[in-house]
């Protein structure tokens, strides 16, 4: 690996409709191989690993709201099982 040579940390998201590469470039090790640059290069990498997966996150949610917003109003049922997403829910008789 050549000591200017650019390395990306990538995901590409893939739909029948939409397509998003979502990339950071990483500054690569220097060919000395020594630790301190080797142990620089991954904290780097270590550091974009949440922020490339925070992008995805915000992105496949507003792709949610989008969907959500297509398939029209929610019905009645699925606003309460939202509602209560996680929670044990125990129905009464009447």
């Amino acid at each position: 690996m050549a000591a200017n040579s650019k390395l990306n940390l990538q995901a590409v998201y893939t739909a029948p409709d939409a397509a998003k590469i979502f990339a950071h470039e990483i500054p690569s090790a220097s060919s000395t191989d020594s630790f301190t640059a080797k142990q620089s290069h991954l904290t780097t990498l270590q550091s974009l690993v949440p922020k490339l997966q925070e992008e995805i996150n915000v992105f496949l949610t507003e792709r949610m709201e989008e969907d959500k917003k297509a398939q029209g109003a929610v019905s009645e049922m699925e606003a309460r099982e939202e509602e209560n997403y996680g929670e044990e829910v125990v129905e009464e008789d009447a």
